[in-house]
């Protein structure tokens, strides 16, 4: 009785221990200390413009005709009522396609090289380019319009989600993807990122690690991919889905030949 006893002591902190070390692989940003005691000099992140982006631009003025030239919209049909009133509708801008050399074309200024730049360096670029043609200084606003990333793998709404603000990071990605499931790896997360001239990078990061929010990868860029590699049990599960299936098939193949035999020996 005692052996027993024993045996159901050691079975049972086995199983406490094995319990604690699932845990740890389960809370973010363990040993934050870490990251609060690094001293961070970097500026706010600022996305920079790559290959294949597309951006709208606007040039403003006090007199909006001097503007006008500068501003590429996408022409549109005025609707003429029966009566004398004149209804226009609100031009739409035409964006621009960034090209492989990260060049655009503007209007009347010509080729303008973007790629490599933050949206702050291209509206300065354009404000200096545009000094010869407006004596006033314009207001220049640049934007992304297709700054998109994509989170696949172990969560629980996988998917494309485009970022309005131009601006966001691992955390948030998979907060938009609805966090991990059960069975996404959280020291094996990766980061599938394509650099200016076309190169594939696959990162892997450590979310139980504090100090992956000092990483250079923490900030994601347009277009990256992130993807949450699921664990053994997971993969068991699947195994163990597919072997019941041919498990089942095989058992009804041997009863339907026994049942066949029977009776052919009956």
């Amino acid at each position: 009785m005692r052996m027993l006893n024993k045996k159901m002591c050691w079975i049972l902190l086995l199983f406490l221990v094995a319990s604690c070390q699932s845990y740890k692989k389960v809370p973010y940003m363990q040993d934050a200390n870490v990251v609060n005691e690094v001293t961070q000099h970097e500026g706010l992140y600022d996305a920079k413009i790559m290959p294949k982006d597309l951006l709208t631009i606007v040039v403003s003025c006090t007199s909006p005709e001097l503007a006008a030239p500068f501003n590429l919209t996408v022409a549109s049909p005025s609707n003429l009522s029966t009566s004398t009133t004149l209804t226009t509708t609100q031009p739409v801008l035409q964006p621009y396609l960034v090209d492989n050399e990260g060049m655009i074309s503007f209007p009347v200024l010509g080729e303008l090289k973007f790629g490599g730049l933050t949206k702050k360096e291209a509206e300065r670029m354009i404000v200096d380019k545009l000094k010869p043609y407006i004596t006033e200084t314009p207001i220049v606003t640049v934007r992304m319009v297709n700054y998109k990333i994509s989170v696949i793998g172990e969560v629980t709404r996988p998917g494309t989600f485009t970022i309005s603000n131009e601006k966001v990071n691992l955390l948030e990605a998979l907060a938009m993807a609805g966090d991990m499931t059960v069975y996404g790896l959280r020291d094996n997360v990766r980061l599938i990122r394509e650099d200016s001239n076309g190169k594939q990078q696959i990162i892997t990061l450590d979310l139980n690690k504090a100090e992956t929010i000092l990483s250079p990868y923490y900030w994601l860029q347009q277009n990256d991919i992130i993807y949450v590699t699921p664990n053994k049990a997971k993969a068991r599960n699947s195994d163990i889905g597919n072997s019941t299936s041919l498990w089942f098939s095989a058992t009804s193949i041997l009863v339907s030949l026994a049942s066949l035999l029977f009776n052919i020996l009956k």
